[in-house]
């Protein structure tokens, strides 16, 4: 059997198992919004309607029915593509409330990602070509220690106390400054509309704003990455096939970049499967300590108030891009990596 025909049965079979993993993912999330104290018709009267005002919407919403009928319902809706209506914004549907706030979420995790992944990957190659005993290479060790173990909430208030707050260094608690007229494109991403634009002056004011957050998330994800690069060009270093080019007389620059470097981001790559669930984790506390208008803010506003369809839309949303990326970062592994049985 081919590569290529091993790749497409190993696809067939992820695509196979991603329907049950999503089943998974909206039973779990159903049932514990439903076990969780708090009635979500209080939180969107405020407990101070009418008992009769609060049952006829409790009717309205389908509350009243046995809870396998609720559930039935919802899996129809779902597989109908319909993610329901939002309970704290009459009208609006979680399809829309997923549209507005997704392109800041994006662009919080892109910018992150990039931060963890170059600084990361940039740390790794200089502790894990050094001697173990070296000082870069005990500072390497340290620093993904402590960013791996450090809140990243706790991390985000010293930042802006120290940068925003002591410095004035970056701003507080928006996007985009109110005063500021914010880019318009197809995209929703300020720094990429403003790209497309022209626009050189939206996008300093969106990098500006953009720069903390994502520095702080980045920050506490880069530990990952340097622990792996390093352990990995480590064990290039040790490898036969660079004493063999040593002997034969290649430069150790040549041999880092063109030999070591490509086997040790293999793992990389499938780190970054692993990366996504951190990533969205992240997102959440970070957009929270942020104020960052982003959809993982507005999942955190919507548990909070009790908005059953808003928390199951997005969980079920962002449970579909985590298992659609994850396959697409196994399949590519498997491509680039022969020793990975298919």
């Amino acid at each position: 059997m081919g590569r290529w025909q091993q790749i497409q049965n190993y696809l067939l079979g992820r695509l196979l198992l991603a329907p049950v993993m999503l089943w998974t993912v909206v039973t779990v999330v159903f049932l514990l919004l439903r076990a969780t104290p708090g009635d979500p018709v209080d939180a969107i009267y405020g407990g101070r309607a009418p008992a009769q005002v609060k049952e006829a919407l409790r009717v309205q919403l389908g509350l009243d029915q046995p809870l396998l009928m609720q559930y039935l319902r919802y899996l129809g809706q779902l597989i109908q593509g319909n993610l329901g209506t939002s309970l704290t914004e009459p009208g609006r549907t979680v399809g829309d409330i997923i549209t507005a706030y997704l392109p800041a979420t994006v662009e919080l995790g892109v910018a992150g990602f990039g931060v963890a992944a170059g600084l990361g990957v940039g740390l790794g190659l200089i502790t894990g070509s050094r001697p173990e005993s070296s000082p870069l290479a005990m500072g390497g060790k340290v620093f993904s220690l402590v960013s791996y173990a450090v809140p990243l909430f706790w991390l985000g208030m010293l930042l802006q106390l120290w940068l925003s707050v002591g410095w004035g260094w970056f701003p507080l608690g928006v996007r985009f400054p109110l005063q500021e007229v914010a880019p318009a494109g197809p995209t929703g991403l300020y720094v990429l509309d403003s790209l497309l634009a022209g626009n050189w002056r939206q996008l300093g004011i969106a990098l500006h704003h953009l720069a903390l957050p994502s520095l702080t998330l980045g920050l506490v994800l880069s530990g990952l990455f340097e622990r792996m690069v390093r352990v990995q060009v480590r064990a290039g270093w040790r490898g036969d096939y660079v004493e063999a080019a040593r002997a034969r007389g290649i430069p150790p620059g040549w041999l880092l970049w063109h030999h070591v470097l490509p086997n040790a981001l293999i793992p990389v790559v499938a780190l970054l499967g692993l990366t996504l669930a951190s990533l969205l984790g992240g997102a959440i506390v970070t957009e929270v300590t942020f104020s960052w208008p982003g959809l993982a803010n507005r999942l955190y506003e919507a548990i909070n108030l009790r908005d059953y369809p808003t928390v199951q839309g997005i969980v079920v949303f962002l449970a579909v891009v985590v298992v659609v990326l994850s396959i697409l970062i196994d399949v590519l592994t498997a491509f680039i990596d022969p020793r990975v049985r298919l």
